[in-house]
């Protein structure tokens, strides 16, 4: 197999539906943030974009039916669960890992999320072998933090592209934000 060092990759965490205004789990700065990742996107067109998306089963541990502390949200199937659509055209085959599908498991790492082929996120990084990953997502203090925390913890060097993100509450943002560091890298 052919391996290729590119400078980038943006990986683009749950800029889904139901984390977005109007959604079951929506979060502050959504909009803002999808704008945002479309603008990166198209200003950086021969850089691989990777989706990382919440994807889970109707009865998922983290439901608060299940006596999880959210709300349904991100089920397989549903409107809520797909990736905004001013980021569709950027979504391309074997691209995009999904995460949370047990329904016994949290997960808020898209670190290891898996796409159609059954590849990990990171196996794909591994391949495509980018100096530095560009985060872009929603939300801030779960599925971003917990994501960059995983890359870096691999060794990855990663960047937040901060006007792209959308969060819980500001207070959670910002000190998620001063956890992963004031540089982002």
């Amino acid at each position: 197999m052919y391996f290729w060092s590119m400078k980038r990759v943006i990986v683009v965490v749950d800029e889904l539906y139901d984390f977005i205004e109007g959604g079951s789990l929506a979060c502050a700065h959504s909009l803002e943030a999808v704008a945002a990742t479309k603008r990166l996107i198209a200003q950086n067109p021969d850089t691989p974009v990777l989706f990382v998306c919440d994807h889970h089963p109707a009865n998922h541990c983290s439901f608060a039916a299940q006596g999880g502390p959210w709300p349904p949200h991100c089920v397989a199937g549903t409107h809520g669960a797909e990736i905004h659509e001013d980021l569709q055209a950027f979504v391309q085959d074997g691209r995009v890992f999904f995460k949370g599908c047990d329904p016994s498991m949290e997960q808020y790492s898209g670190f290891e999320g898996r796409n159609a082929a059954g590849q990990a996120l990171c196996e794909v990084l591994e391949t495509l072998a980018p100096e530095e990953v560009v985060i872009a997502g929603i939300a801030t203090e779960y599925c971003v933090y917990n994501t960059v925390v995983d890359l870096r913890k691999a060794g990855w060097k990663v960047v937040i592209a901060e006007d792209c993100l959308g969060w819980v509450d500001a207070e959670g943002h910002a000190e998620a934000l001063a956890a992963m560091g004031d540089s982002g890298t």
